[in-house]
């Protein structure tokens, strides 16, 4: 029993600390998606389609209303200089901040995995390792020939769990991970807007994270 409480107590320390950098994880996804937006808005100024002045309305309109300011801001294809330059500094802003983002979110990954490893070998000790306790009720003893005998620690639920959980919820958030660094990749002058409207909402939906999953991971917590 004492052998069990151990195991249960070191992988319920494990998983916290895995948990607290789920947390970060998710904090810096946030804001990275808040770059993400900022770059679609920029970028939706700057490639935003002129005026038509192909329909006689709007001739009409241009030729009553025309001045000096009006003529040469249909001629700059309706872009303010100012607004074009606030949308340009907010371009490069935002390819930083995702930039940045990658880089911290790679460096939480790699402690996941480590902890990831560490409840694996915690597990994998514990039921390879003949443990020394007074009680028969705390080992069960498997017999598989009057010449062979082997002992193996019970696998039960609450201590398997949080091993189970860890790994399953560091594969899903490596996928995602995986999916976020190819959006940041592929941003440009050149993305079309139902690019762009695609990469917000799956950066927003994260496809590759199951909340029930989540949600489980959350109880074994509380």
């Amino acid at each position: 029993m004492e052998a069990r409480s151990e195991l249960k107590l070191k992988l319920y320390q494990i998983f916290k600390e895995f948990m607290t950098r789920i947390t970060k994880l998710e904090e810096l996804e946030s804001a990275a998606n808040t770059f993400l937006q900022r770059f679609q808005q920029g970028l939706c100024l700057l490639k935003r389609s002129p005026v038509v002045t192909s329909s006689d309305l709007i001739k009409n309109i241009l030729k009553n209303n025309e001045t000096r300011r009006l003529k040469s801001y249909i001629e700059s294809g309706c872009i303010n200089i100012d607004d074009a330059a606030k949308s340009t500094r907010a371009l490069q802003t935002s390819l930083s901040g995702l930039s940045d983002h990658l880089i911290k979110a790679q460096s939480l990954l790699s402690e996941l995995e480590r902890l990831t490893d560490e409840a694996a070998l915690a597990i994998e000790t514990a039921t390879t390792t003949q443990l020394d306790v007074d009680s028969g009720d705390e080992l069960e003893q498997v017999t598989s020939d009057e010449e062979n005998e082997s002992v193996h620690f019970p696998q039960e639920p609450e201590v398997t769990e949080y091993a189970t959980v860890i790994a399953v919820v560091y594969s899903m958030v490596k996928q995602n991970n995986v999916m976020q660094e190819k959006i940041v990749r592929s941003l440009s002058l050149k993305t079309s807007f139902d690019e762009l409207d695609t990469y917000t909402m799956m950066w927003s939906l994260r496809p590759f994270v199951k909340d029930e999953i989540m949600n489980r991971a959350w109880k074994c917590i509380y």
